[in-house]
């Protein structure tokens, strides 16, 4: 179980406690002032051993600045759209204030205070990602047994304000479009498919099948810090989306005279960028629609997949359908986003039990003779 052996100090007699760890080396801890308080924590060890839970005091050392280079370079896997917000976050935020720590002496009222320090001056989305950096490298700290436990977890966070979606009707679609000059096809597109800007700059030519009326998406266009970057959908899934038939002749002229492997939307070589949220032709189009309709709201690239949701609901597409267009991962996903466009459907379910225990009723007496006498 290891060995305990006593050594003199200025303030008296310590005792040294020796024990192998898993990995059959041998280490050492001082400083004990009575036998049995070492004898104790040897116990401790071996329990810990025994039970897989063995915490190297050593490696409790290792700064967060080595271990969340390390956590960073295994998330390859992640898009380079969702890598560079999180580099950004760690960079910025993360790194500066926990880089030079040991991963051993971080304490939980200690994160609670940053978060909620951090939160004074950065929004919601951005402390929660920082956090997650921070909780997730403790994570594997804890999985390497580096640490017993995650001092992260259990920590209180700021909640993202939820923002109301903007959904157009058809008039205001058309007017939007009507004011877009040349992007007119696409902002129609974009608000009758649902794709994302992203997955309709990257259609090309070849991804339009006329006959079925589909386009099938299968490549994302995103911007990551100015170069476009050109990958698989955000869920990694390809899926085939209808669109509407009045927009086969647009679509046809936007196509004419380019190959199959041309873009549909712009010249042809070059992915159309997203256009900038201050200035620019979307910003003109939406100041031109609300000078004629003063109902008109403001309206982002992004509430034009809201108002395609909207729409196809409204013409009766059920939760299903609405989730392979939007490309959701699940149909919960999809009606816990458009939860407030179903609100109408609760009305018909009223509408519809009143109309069935209506139909009951009627029938009743002629299943029951007996009422009758």
């Amino acid at each position: 179980m290891g060995s305990i052996t006593p050594y003199e100090t200025v303030a008296g007699k310590r005792y040294r406690a020796r024990y192998r760890k898993p990995d059959h080396s041998s280490t050492e801890r001082r400083g004990f002032s009575t036998k049995k308080a070492a004898e104790l924590f040897l116990a401790s060890i071996e329990v810990s051993k025994a039970r897989g839970e063995f915490v190297d005091a050593t490696a409790s050392r290792s700064h967060i600045d080595v271990l969340g280079d390390e956590w960073l370079n295994n998330q390859s896997h992640l898009k380079p759209s969702s890598l560079r917000p999180i580099e950004s976050a760690w960079r910025l935020h993360v790194q500066p204030f926990w880089g030079k720590r040991s991963v051993g002496s971080i304490r939980h009222s200690e994160v609670q205070g940053w978060v909620t320090e951090l939160s004074k001056r950065k929004g919601a989305t951005l402390v929660i990602r920082a956090f997650g950096i921070l909780a997730s490298i403790l994570d594997v700290a804890v999985k390497d047994r580096r640490i017993s436990s995650n001092a992260a977890r259990g920590v209180n966070l700021p909640r993202k304000p939820h923002n109301k979606h903007v959904y157009l009707s058809h008039q205001q679609v058309q007017l939007l479009a009507d004011n877009a000059g040349r992007h007119s096809t696409l902002l129609l597109f974009l608000s009758y498919t649902g794709l994302r800007w992203g997955e309709a700059t990257a259609l090309r030519v070849r991804s339009l099948d006329t006959t079925r009326r589909r386009a099938n998406v299968t490549e994302n266009a995103v911007s990551v810090g100015g170069p476009i970057i050109v990958g698989t959908p955000k869920s990694h899934e390809f899926r085939s989306v209808p669109y509407p038939e009045f927009l086969t002749d647009l679509l046809a002229k936007a196509c004419a005279g380019k190959d199959q492997d041309e873009l549909v939307f712009g010249a042809g070589l070059v992915h159309v960028p997203l256009p900038d949220s201050r200035r620019g032709w979307r910003v003109s189009a939406v100041r031109k629609a609300q000078a004629i309709d003063a109902t008109f709201q403001r309206v982002t690239v992004h509430d034009l997949r809201h108002t395609a949701a909207s729409l196809a609901i409204s013409a009766g597409a059920n939760v299903k359908a609405v989730q392979k267009m939007l490309g959701h991962a699940s149909a919960a996903m999809t009606l816990d986003t458009y939860a407030d466009l179903f609100d109408d459907d609760l009305d018909a379910v009223g509408i519809a039990l009143n109309q069935a225990k209506k139909v009951s009723d009627v029938g009743k007496p002629w299943a029951n003779p007996e009422s009758l006498q």
